[in-house]
């Protein structure tokens, strides 16, 4: 590493360009415009979303989405799950900030927003396929979309019935599980009583994302669908 990269704090200049970002957020909303933080501080954030995404430095979802300060409440784990309802049994930061962000704040909606080329999908798929990682926490974590990994197509040779996707197949096409763990994800949310009671009520709407990092594009499903759609402009 070059010298000139290195600063008196002894970063690297990344580090660096991190700090300097964080001065300039205080120059703009302490100094320039503090109204907003000023706002935030004094009536408390009442932020209309929970967003649920990925702790893929390539999805940020502030970057994506341009959210500003108390925008989003934001929830971020690999491959973007949600585990289901179990309170007591676990240590579970994801329940709580679901608890915080729908029985608190009073979101109306919850996004869980999936990107292609996912690694925790990845790893999902080579612990199915008996090939688990060696690493401590990923692949339990990530066996909780297993059923993810179960998809079936059309077999005329069936008569009309369905045969079953294999795994060599779904790591061809990883988008298929990236988009069911998604799937699963929002019917987990509803394993949450108190949240069903609010999508029951009309007070909150579920929605699945999936982000396409080749593209761009951004397709959309919900807790009523079985297929993502291109999201409209």
């Amino acid at each position: 590493m070059s010298s000139d990269t290195i600063t008196a704090h002894g970063e690297d200049g990344q580090l660096a360009r991190f700090r300097a970002a964080i001065r300039s957020f205080k120059t703009r909303f302490y100094e320039e415009q503090p109204e907003t933080m000023r706002t935030l501080l004094e009536e408390g954030q009442h932020p209309t979303a929970l967003l649920i995404g990925c702790s893929d430095s390539r999805v940020d979802p502030a970057l994506l989405m341009g959210a500003g300060p108390g925008d989003l409440f934001v929830v971020r784990n690999v491959a973007n799950l949600v585990p289901p309802y179990r309170p007591g049994a676990v240590l579970d930061g994801v329940g709580a900030a679901i608890e915080y962000a729908v029985r608190d704040l009073g979101v109306q909606h919850v996004i869980v927003l999936g990107h292609a080329q996912c690694g925790g999908i990845k790893a999902l798929l080579n612990t199915v396929s008996g090939e688990r990682p060696e690493r401590e926490f990923i692949a339990d974590w990530v066996s909780m979309a297993t059923e993810a990994c179960c998809h079936y197509v059309p077999d005329p040779a069936r008569g009309g019935g369905v045969r079953a996707v294999s795994l060599d197949s779904l790591k061809g096409h990883p988008y298929l599980v990236e988009r069911a763990a998604i799937q699963g994800s929002l019917r987990n949310l509803l394993s949450y009583p108190w949240l069903k009671v609010a999508v029951d009520d009309g007070r909150l709407n579920l929605h699945g994302w999936w982000f396409d990092l080749e593209s761009g594009d951004l397709w959309a499903t919900d807790i009523e669908n079985r297929v993502f759609l291109p999201s409209g402009d």
